[in-house]
């Protein structure tokens, strides 16, 4: 029998004995049927998925929110709608929230610039500047160097310290209801 022949006939074959249960058994016989029989081997075992990463905390970035709520008032400063008061009186009170979140900042963390230089002078980045510590902005194409004018020295925290958190406390309050009695 030609290849081409034998070929057809095996597709053929194949899936009439796919569909056809009582051709399956027959060929079965036909071809001594014990060395056909299935292996039971044991399924590959499949490792435990990886378990799923703890979401970072909240906690430290609420405990900075209720300082700044706390020393300055910063949350109600933010949420207030300040469209129909005069520049004087939003002036006023944002020297209130610069001083006591200054005081909050000042108590708890140390920042450093980025940049040295002095903001509006013009400045020059070599090829593989760190683009977490520095943003291109207006008409930004090509490849470095760049050269530019310094907007803004951009800030680092180099220490953080912020309260002990007590047990029982809920982060999400950043600061509680006042009633006055």
């Amino acid at each position: 029998m030609p290849f081409f022949s034998r070929l057809v006939l095996a597709f053929v074959c194949f899936f009439r004995v796919l569909f056809d249960g009582a051709l399956a058994a027959r060929v079965r016989r036909a071809l001594g049927g014990a060395e056909l029989e299935p292996r039971l081997e044991a399924p590959p075992r499949t490792p435990p998925p990886a378990p799923k990463p703890e979401p970072p905390s909240l906690t430290p970035a609420l405990e900075l929110l209720a300082l700044l709520q706390r020393e300055g008032r910063f949350v109600d400063f933010v949420k207030q709608d300040v469209a129909g008061f005069s520049d004087a009186d939003i002036g006023a009170a944002a020297r209130v929230v610069h001083e006591g979140c200054r005081k909050a900042l000042a108590g708890h963390a140390t920042l450093e610039a980025i940049r040295s230089e002095e903001e509006g002078t013009p400045v020059t980045l070599e090829a593989g500047f760190d683009a977490q510590q520095v943003k291109l902005t207006g008409n930004v194409g090509g490849s470095a160097p760049h050269r530019g004018t310094l907007r803004h020295k951009g800030w680092r925290v180099t220490q953080l310290e912020l309260p002990r958190v007590v047990q029982g406390h809920d982060p999400h309050v950043l600061y509680p209801a006042e009633v006055e009695l």
